[in-house]
């Protein structure tokens, strides 16, 4: 073992947090937090919604204002409350994609089914 093993584990630690909790290129806000909340759960903070931010987002001035004035006071009930027209499904969908990256505006999951 090399003395700087440690340090070469912690980067590969951090590269591997850095890839999990990743945005996707299109993935829309709502998919993103979806996604993070299930899989690492929801700290009553906008942990994720602040990482998705500072990696897509265009405009990022208002987001947490806008989530707040829909009722979405930490990432999970953002979820809930900017974002309450999810189906009903047992596991998440894939992102449909948003038109312009960056946009705090939800997939339309709808053009999934016409795919499929």
């Amino acid at each position: 073992m090399t003395e700087n093993a440690p340090q070469e584990f912690e980067r590969e630690i951090a590269d591997l947090a850095e890839r999990l909790t990743a945005p996707g290129e299109r993935e829309c806000l709502r998919c993103y937090l979806l996604r993070q909340v299930t899989e690492f759960g929801c700290d009553g903070t906008y942990r994720w919604t602040i990482r998705w931010r500072e990696v897509r987002a265009t405009r990022p001035g208002g987001l947490l204002r806008w989530l707040h004035e829909r009722g979405g006071f930490c990432d999970c009930e953002a979820l809930m409350n900017a974002y309450p027209s999810y189906p009903d499904v047992i596991e998440p969908l894939p992102c449909a994609g948003v038109s312009r990256p960056g946009s705090a505006r939800a997939c339309d999951l709808r053009s999934l089914r016409r795919t499929a």
